[in-house]
């Protein structure tokens, strides 16, 4: 069975998330990936603030393509989430809860995960256009010039995930 879970309740799912499990998330989300977390760090690390709170934030890895003609966003399919693990303990302790993405995570984000209660989502890659299906607005937040890559706020409307790594530090992917 898919849970139906939005972003607002997160409080009250987040902790009962199971590795494995399928959900369908509603809600709002920040798109990020490589360029904006340098940026980030850059701006962690000079004392300035960004341009989201992160406080109960959720991060989709994605870089969505332009919209066409009548279409809220172009396709928008997750990125290799390791490429961000360097970044993801600061990001969590400033409150960052969710990350949402494709691949397996290092150790230092399981360990993250668990001391600020957070999870991983793990989209399924090659699927940009089902995901693009499930966004119902997209906004450039900041960093417009990085094009694609930019920090956009979505709202998605039941886009399927499986949770890669729940809150307790379990996780799908095998152990090395």
């Amino acid at each position: 069975m898919i849970r139906e879970l939005h972003v607002d309740d997160m409080n009250e799912w987040l902790p009962t998330l199971r590795a494995g499990e399928q959900i369908a998330l509603s809600g709002v989300v920040y798109t990020a990936r490589d360029a904006v977390h340098k940026k980030w760090m850059k701006s962690l690390e000079c004392g300035e603030e960004l341009p989201i709170d992160l406080k109960g934030a959720v991060i989709y890895y994605t870089g969505p393509t332009p919209a066409p003609h009548g279409r809220v966003i172009g396709s928008c399919g997750p990125t290799t989430s390791s490429r961000m693990d360097v970044f993801y303990p600061s990001l969590a302790a400033h409150g960052l809860r969710l990350t949402i993405g494709k691949g397996n995570r290092s150790t230092i984000v399981t360990e993250a995960i668990i001391k600020y209660g957070g999870a991983y989502l793990c989209a399924i890659g090659g699927t940009g256009a089902l995901y693009a299906s499930t966004v119902t607005a997209c906004e450039t937040v900041a960093y417009e010039e990085l094009g694609c890559e930019s920090l956009k706020k979505l709202t998605l409307l039941r886009m399927p995930l499986f949770v890669g790594i729940d809150a307790q530090g379990n996780t799908i992917f095998p152990t090395l």
